[in-house]
């Protein structure tokens, strides 16, 4: 990849990509203002035969979590054999933002020189409180839009990405040639590095150690542009190393701080692909509603493509 933006470039990012006061002095919606009224209409008329896929991974089972997903069962049938009614209970807990869990993050969830998205501070979340702003029920009504998968593993004539390849702009316009699709504004954008398929067929990689494929930086101008109102990947984002020794992160940092843009980390975009190159279209219904939990950082989530 050649004229890659230097990290003073990505810094200014920062500036020049900002959405602070863009749609309104305390706004906390992002990049999500983007899909109006009329852009949930059209994306419904995608649906024309009402096939529904999952683009998220089980959670719990065989996965290796730090710390593991936890299920308390509070009642069960095998304790339970009274006449009547009866029934089970449980508790919930998990550890979702990582490598492993599919999860949407809140505008809350990283800082950029102790800031928020829209200037507010860090110190707004806490401890005992958690996110006292911009936690994850600000999107209580959920994402409603158009969807648009882009195959990058695919038009590489690779079953995945390796752990550091990047995904840049030109990709991505080659991606849109080759499915005959455009990314315009609204739109919800899932990119594919095949991760889905290697963990099926070797496994887990050790994301710490290892890195991953994913966005590269320069793609940040680009979602500008075009008016992305979230991005999804079956990766937690970024390409890491990501090449850059102070923005370590960039998709993370400058996206949710600067631009309020909403990320999808871990999806499972396997079996959405098959469907997509199965229907010759790349383009459908997408929907995602987190937990309305109170103070949360962000929330795992069940992404779903409808056609």
């Amino acid at each position: 990849m050649t004229g890659l933006p230097t990290e003073d470039d990505v810094l200014a990012y920062f500036d020049t990509l900002s959405n602070w006061g863009r749609w309104a002095p305390d706004d906390e919606l992002g990049t999500l203002n983007l899909i109006t009224p009329e852009k949930r209409m059209a994306a419904a008329e995608l649906v024309r035969v009402g096939e529904t896929v999952s683009c998220a991974w089980d959670i719990g089972g065989a996965a290796p979590m730090t710390p593991p997903a936890q299920r308390f069962m509070l009642a069960t049938g095998d304790q339970n054999h009274r006449d009547g009614s009866s029934g089970a209970g449980d508790f919930l807990g998990v550890a979702y933002h990582g490598y492993v869990v599919t999860h949407i993050d809140a505008l809350s969830h990283v800082f950029w020189d102790g800031k928020m998205y829209g200037g507010h501070s860090s110190g707004l979340v806490t401890s005992g409180s958690g996110a006292t702003k911009q936690g994850i029920e600000t999107l209580s009504g959920g994402v409603v839009t158009r969807g648009v998968l882009l195959d990058v593993a695919g038009l590489r004539g690779k079953d995945w990405l390796e752990p550091g390849e990047p995904v840049s702009p030109a990709d991505l316009e080659a991606c849109e040639a080759e499915h005959g699709v455009r990314v315009d504004e609204g739109d919800v954008l899932l990119m594919r590095t095949g991760y889905g398929r290697k963990v099926r067929e070797r496994g887990r990689d050790d994301v710490a150690n290892v890195g991953r494929a994913g966005w590269h930086a320069s793609c940040l101008p680009w979602f500008r542009e075009r008016g992305v109102a979230a991005i999804g990947c079956d990766t937690a984002q970024d390409a890491m190393p990501s090449g850059y020794e102070k923005v370590r992160s960039p998709i993370h940092s400058v996206g949710i701080v600067a631009m309020g843009l909403w990320l999808v980390d871990n999806c499972d975009l396997e079996p959405l692909a098959q469907t997509c190159d199965r229907f010759g279209r790349w383009e459908f219904l997408f929907t995602l509603a987190p937990l309305r939990w109170v103070g949360a950082t962000g929330s795992p989530a069940n992404p779903l493509a409808t056609f």
